[in-house]
């Protein structure tokens, strides 16, 4: 077979050509998707996702309701925000006129570390920015406050790719320009998060698409990982659950009888092996429905029945 190569050209050449391609091939195709929006309160970035509707930070927004959005080729549309939830750090918003052709959104449960990412956004208010690295790492957990309510974004992406202020809302993208995340913070140097896009995020998009709000479920439990004795890990065919380091007092899970000690096996039959384990299951429609929540209790394992109350957030 026939070496395609220029004489003078060395492998770590090509390597750098194939490199500037597909970054630019992305850039191409993404950077008139995403804009830099502007509110009375601050701005940030923003992805175009379906026709009218856009995807940033719920901390960009913050509690501002309307602002203006403005894509790489100068043109602007104002919106208004049509839901946000701070403990996914999630918004949507919906822009008047004609808006870019929407981003593919891909899913971050494909990503492996070391691949190839890139990240567009409008740092310190330059719009259209582009910066490019790798997946620095996979499953991180990046505590989300409102109020005096708390919870774990799941999943979150770590990256090398430069992020600056501005970049929160913006897209991070992989090799064929599908959205895999959405920019969140900058974590310290050369440390980037982002937001994945995957079914639990997708979910709580669709739900501030109709309702405005995402409603949750709460039990009231504060736990830790924990492995399995290997014959429970033999029947179960899971190697860890999560101990109940403690319960609220008056919460659903204390009234239902679980207690610190016990490591929690499955939730409405489903597999619990951390803590996002159960958030998963926590969306409104399991609010007042009696659930199985499966625990090992001194060596047996044991069925305790819970009711989940909504999630007050303040």
């Amino acid at each position: 077979m026939p070496d395609s190569r220029r004489p003078d050209e060395s492998l770590d050449e090509q390597a750098l050509d194939a490199y500037s391609r597909v970054v630019t091939s992305v850039a191409r195709r993404l950077t008139p998707q995403v804009a830099s929006v502007r509110l009375p309160h601050g701005g940030g970035s923003a992805v175009v996702f379906d026709p009218g509707h856009l995807i940033t930070n719920a901390h960009v927004v913050g509690s501002s309701r309307h602002g203006t959005a403005t894509f790489s080729d100068g043109s602007e549309a104002p919106f208004e925000v049509v839901g946000s939830d701070p403990l996914s750090d999630l918004a949507v918003l919906r822009a008047d006129g004609t808006l870019p052709f929407p981003a593919e959104l891909g899913n971050a449960n494909d990503l492996v570390v070391g691949q190839l990412v890139v990240a567009v956004g409008s740092p310190l208010g330059l719009s259209g920015s582009v910066t490019a690295g790798v997946i620095s790492a996979l499953g991180r957990a990046l505590p989300a406050r409102h109020g005096r309510t708390t919870r774990l974004i799941e999943d979150v992406i770590q990256t090398d790719a430069a992020l600056n202020p501005g970049n929160s809302g913006g897209a991070l993208a992989d090799s064929a320009g599908r959205v895999v995340g959405i920019n969140t913070a900058l974590a310290g140097i050369g440390v980037g998060l982002a937001v994945p896009i995957n079914d639990t995020t997708r979910r709580i998009i669709g739900t501030l698409l109709v309702e405005g709000r995402v409603r949750r479920a709460y039990l009231g439990i504060v736990g830790t990982p924990a492995p399995l004795p290997d014959d429970v890990a033999e029947r179960t065919g899971q190697r860890a659950g999560l101990r109940i380091v403690e319960t609220v007092p008056g919460g659903p899970a204390d009234v239902a009888g679980l207690r610190a000690g016990d490591i929690v096996l499955t939730v409405a039959r489903t597999p619990v092996r951390d803590a996002q384990g159960i958030q998963r299951q926590l969306f409104a429609e399991v609010i007042g429905t009696r659930l199985a929540v499966t625990v090992l209790r001194n060596g047996a394992m044991v069925d305790v029945f819970a009711t989940p109350t909504e999630l007050t957030v303040g």
